[in-house]
């Protein structure tokens, strides 16, 4: 409880300098960019076009039985995709500020934490993409979408925490950065995006799957904003222990190890 205490002081104190670095993030992705903002939204379109194409037409038109499939894979995509963009900019995020760390003193945690909430305004930005497909599919707009507001928070969490365990690794061992672009994507075909675990037909396959926490958080999103069905016992419980395990294993592991960043950067 001490240590959240002083991370909570912190952040507290520090709050203006994580908006102006995720300002700073912000502006500085669309710098140049003719079409700017409007990326965030038309490369979840674009992706989820391509994939409708490719899978829709390699399981006969129809996502293999899965209704409203468009809708159904944009939704795992741009979950998955938070996922996956916050903890890899969290992940470079303590080294790419050694030289200020060596002259001023600031949290380090600031900066695993800066990039996760910067991946969380990018995701907040391709929702519009969401309710476009949406509009286009004619998917009614049930009143359970209040609830996606529980996946996304619970996400957000544990990709903090595995940000925070991951910038502590790279510190020290260089290979984590190009060893978790190799895991993510194979995880990424173990988060039911773009198929439904059933239909492998495979039990074993299935509760494989049912072990990565991502396919919970897309589950439970998919289940109140596409089915308008509201969050089961499992969705609760298993997003939640993971979001808090993870971010307490994160804090852990950063605590114990921040002290010896400069000797390794």
């Amino acid at each position: 409880m001490t240590t959240v205490r002083l991370y909570l002081k912190d952040f507290f104190r520090y709050r203006y300098l994580l908006y102006n670095l995720i300002s700073r993030d912000f502006k500085l992705k669309y710098r140049r960019s003719v079409l700017g903002v409007a990326w965030s939204v038309l490369n979840p379109l674009l992706m989820c076009a391509v994939m409708v194409v490719v899978f829709g037409g390699l399981f006969g038109g129809r996502g293999s039985g899965i209704d409203n499939f468009p809708v159904y894979l944009v939704i795992g995509q741009l979950m998955f995709t938070f996922f996956r963009e916050s903890t890899t900019m969290a992940m470079g995020s303590v080294m790419a500020n050694a030289m200020l760390l060596r002259k001023v003193y600031i949290p380090k945690y600031i900066f695993p934490l800066e990039k996760t909430c910067f991946g969380l305004v990018n995701y907040f930005f391709s929702f519009i993409a969401l309710i476009i497909i949406m509009i286009v599919t004619g998917t009614p707009l049930h009143a359970t979408v209040l609830l996606a507001v529980y996946p996304i928070v619970t996400l957000f969490f544990f990709s903090l925490g595995v940000g925070l365990v991951l910038s502590t690794l790279a510190v020290f061992f260089r290979d984590v950065i190009h060893l978790w672009e190799v895991f993510t994507t194979v995880l990424m075909y173990f988060s039911a995006i773009f198929y439904h675990p059933s239909q492998f037909g495979v039990a074993a396959l299935e509760l494989f799957i049912k072990f990565n926490p991502i396919y919970w958080y897309i589950t439970a999103f998919r289940a109140v904003v596409l089915d308008g069905e509201l969050l089961t016992w499992n969705m609760v419980w298993i997003c939640g222990l993971c979001s808090l395990v993870m971010l307490a294993l994160g804090l852990f592991v950063f605590k114990k190890k921040q002290d010896k960043f400069v000797l390794y950067m």
